[in-house]
């Protein structure tokens, strides 16, 4: 049942004897947090809000800004049967007591990229993520695993592997696709990873806004089957030293008048001047946005060479160690590219937000695309890829935080208010990982025991 109104708002509570909402909101890292009434006091909390501390929150901390409300939007509404038959569950915006948007609102920041795109005259930004995750049969032991090396993984599958015996876990994919559906979140691919224990749905796209809903309610849904199924599921971008990690690939493109602007059937790549600024727009200021694309000190033993994962700034066709791909499409409508470097333990808005804001600066600045590249990058040494003015990725955290800082583009698009939360979480972070990892692990990428012990259990 799709709800327009206020009047289908109430019709879907009653339909699904709804008893109970859980009211949703991300906090400054993207992890969904949670106020839960009972549908008694709906009709107060549409008119007033729900009044909660944001002091407690990650990135909410500062004093004056402790008392903050929460206004449920009633058309996010869906019936999360993973807690119980009579639990609904819904979005919410992050007010001040005054009314005004909190800038601390990590969906705010995506709505008024979207909104700035839209003044562009562009009706629609498009997203389809393709999230990978590990399925485990328990955390603690796959950390003994990885670290002692003395047992084989549960699961021996392959990409697309089939059968019980390479692909064991299919049943809990198909759940997890079940209750994806159940929740109006359409699904396109399921399918077995690279690695072994690792797997990939993909979401059908949509535009950006709501597609940052159904990823984040994507990842719950996740953990919460895998949880049913006596299983840990895990969107850490690197727990495995020498397996791909997770990645989270960003299909997107913009319309204009019902159109997709990214196709020119007379172009050699089909793509339009737009889509060739868009993409030079992300290839300029990718540096810029890593240390959101890639939030976790662990995102960056993923951006290695050797496991399909980008470590420069470049684009090609068919090359997938590059950051931005364009696939082949064979209708006007699926002409689209591919972000290939966040990974899908991000915040998700935040990194739909400025990815959105490289590329529209792009546009206005009608940024000049490079030459693709179609061989493969890690044959390259360092004196070809300078050569070719190919910009590398950032080593670590520290590096990316770095260049972040110094980003206007970056500043301009979260505010003030996430541009410090986030810098001081990053110090934080990488001040914890120094302290707790050699240089020599540091500096060869490795993945660590303090890494996995901080980092599994929450990711």
């Amino acid at each position: 049942m799709q709800v327009k109104t206020e009047e289908d708002f109430y019709k879907f509570l009653k339909k699904e004897k709804i008893e109970y909402l859980n009211l949703l909101f991300p906090d400054v890292l993207g992890f969904l947090r949670n106020v839960e009434i009972p549908i008694e006091e709906i009709d107060d909390k549409l008119k007033n809000g729900a009044s909660v501390d944001g002091s407690s929150i990650e990135g909410f901390a500062r004093i004056e800004e402790s008392d903050l409300v929460l206004k449920p939007i009633p058309a996010t509404i869906r019936k999360y049967k993973l807690d119980s038959d009579n639990t609904g569950i819904l979005f919410c915006t992050i007010e001040r007591p005054d009314g005004k948007r909190f800038d601390g609102d990590s969906l705010w920041i995506l709505e008024k990229q979207i909104e700035k795109a839209k003044e562009m005259g562009f009706d629609n930004f498009y997203t389809g993520p393709e999230l990978e995750f590990f399925l485990l049969e328990n955390h603690t032991r796959e950390i003994n695993n990885v670290l002692n090396l003395t047992e084989k993984p549960t699961d021996s599958g392959y990409y697309f592997s089939i059968g019980m015996d390479n692909d064991k876990d299919r049943p809990t994919r198909s759940s997890i696709m079940k209750h994806c559906k159940e929740m109006d979140i359409p699904v396109e691919y399921s399918h077995h990873e690279v690695a072994p224990l690792q797997h990939e749905i993909d979401l059908k796209y949509t535009d950006a806004f709501e597609m940052a809903l159904r990823s984040m309610l994507y990842r719950l849904i996740v953990r919460d089957v895998a949880n049913m199924n006596g299983l840990y599921a895990t969107f850490m971008p690197k727990p495995f030293q020498n397996r791909n990690g997770n990645g989270m690939h960003v299909h997107q493109s913009l319309t204009k008048d019902g159109k997709n602007v990214f196709y020119d059937p007379r172009d050699k790549y089909k793509l339009s001047d737009i889509a060739k600024m868009y993409i030079a727009g992300i290839l300029n200021h990718g540096c810029e946005i890593v240390a959101i694309t890639n939030q976790w000190v662990n995102s960056y033993q993923r951006l290695v060479p050797g496991y399909e994962a980008p470590t420069v700034l470049c684009w090609g066709t068919r090359n997938r160690s590059l950051a931005v791909r364009v696939p082949q499409f064979k209708t006007p409508e699926a002409a689209r590219i591919e972000v290939r470097f966040p990974d899908p333990a991000c915040n998700i808005p935040l990194t739909f937000a400025l990815m959105l804001a490289c590329g529209l600066k792009g546009i206005e600045q009608e940024y000049e695309l490079p030459n693709p590249v179609e061989e493969n990058i890690y044959n390259l040494n360092e004196e070809e890829i300078t050569k070719r003015g190919i910009t590398s990725l950032p080593q670590n955290l520290k590096e990316a935080t770095e260049i972040m800082k110094k980003s206007k583009l970056v500043k301009y698009v979260l505010g003030k208010h996430i541009h410090q939360s986030i810098i001081a979480n990053r110090k934080k972070q990488w001040e914890d990982y120094i302290y707790n990892v050699t240089g020599k692990d540091i500096e060869n990428h490795l993945v660590t025991q303090y890494e996995l012990e901080q980092l599994l259990p929450i990711l």
